[in-house]
């Protein structure tokens, strides 16, 4: 479980904007004019002498990778269907009334506390949502991507209006960026990115401090149905390494996300420190065959047990600030600084 001090995830924003980002699915309650919410107003006035609420958030027209979108302001019923947008939801203060999972996943990332995620609706696999069950929780805002769900646009549209990202992946921060416009919640948005820029520059002087940024970093990642994948620059963590300025081995310093390599070519996944995960069943995912083989045991970084598993949910689908966060306290955690 992944219980990191929640500094990386709050730092730098001021009072009210942790009181907007860290609430449920519904906004804080609109001021009024004598400066108490709405609830707080009616239980100490009466209607004659209440002020007025203030008026509803005007609709957003958002760029979007399908073209202009109109979304409501504010929206509180909002579905993901995909785990940057789930991040993004969350990490902006909105617990979604319905999410997609990948489809060897069987429950939320457990780097988010359950209290954030039990009265999430399961709405089916990443990539397949079960569209009855969508309609049915009547969302105001469909967050998802093309390269997930592309080619049932027009059927999610009309469910409600519908924000896709071209992908996931390597551009999550752009993906937040338009998350945020789609969520009214732009200045949370800049508040957190801010925050996670900071953050990475900490790490990346800590490695330096120590004599550590030539330390050589390697993810891999064991997927069920997929091979033996090693990531590259293009992708999630790579992009976070690379903002703490970590190094990669040669196999795994390209522009791309990933490579699949065989079993007999495990040596490319070397590395002066070394993490993998596992997505599905490990004896599928040829997790076990791997661990036992002669050639992960010849690795230097499993001879020198630096080695390590780590949280797929978190490392290679955490695609947000908040995952992005928790990945640099890991990663100052297995390089000991």
């Amino acid at each position: 479980m992944h219980r990191i001090a929640r500094r990386t995830l709050l730092a730098g924003l001021g009072g009210a904007t942790l009181a907007a980002c860290t609430g449920g699915t519904r906004p804080p309650a609109p001021a009024t004019a004598d400066g108490l919410d709405t609830g707080t107003s009616r239980a100490a006035t009466s209607s004659a002498t209440a002020s007025p609420t203030a008026p509803p958030v005007p609709p957003v027209t958002v760029d979007t990778a399908t073209g202009p979108v109109l979304v409501p302001g504010r929206p509180m019923r909002v579905v993901v269907l995909d785990t940057d947008a789930l991040d993004s939801a969350l990490t902006l203060g909105i617990t979604p009334v319905g999410a997609a999972l990948p489809a060897r996943d069987t429950r939320y990332p457990d780097y988010w506390p359950a209290t954030r995620t039990a009265g999430i609706r399961l709405v089916g696999p990443a990539g397949s949502p079960d569209l009855p069950t969508v309609r049915a929780l009547r969302p105001d805002l469909i967050l998802s991507n093309q390269a997930r769900d592309g080619d049932r646009y027009d059927q999610l549209r009309e469910l409600a209006p519908t924000v896709l990202t071209q992908t996931t992946g390597a551009p999550w921060k752009a993906g937040f960026q338009l998350h945020a416009q789609a969520l009214s919640r732009e200045a949370a948005a800049a508040a957190f990115a801010g925050a996670y820029q900071k953050h990475a520059g900490q790490v990346a002087q800590a490695l330096s401090a120590a004599r550590l940024s030539g330390r050589k970093v390697s993810l891999v990642r064991f997927v069920e149905g997929g091979g033996i994948r090693l990531y590259g620059r293009q992708s999630f963590p790579g992009t976070v390494l690379a903002d703490a300025q970590v190094g990669r081995p040669d196999a795994q310093n390209v522009d791309q996300s990933d490579v699949e390599v065989p079993l007999d070519q495990i040596g490319k996944a070397d590395g002066d420190l070394l993490l993998y995960a596992t997505y599905g069943d490990p004896e599928r995912a040829g997790l076990n065959a791997a661990l036992a083989s002669p050639g992960w045991q010849a690795l230097g970084a499993v001879r020198a047990h630096r080695a390590f598993p780590v949280d797929d949910q978190l490392w290679f689908q955490g695609s947000g600030y908040t995952g992005a966060n928790y990945l640099l306290d890991e990663l100052q955690r297995f390089l000991g600084v």
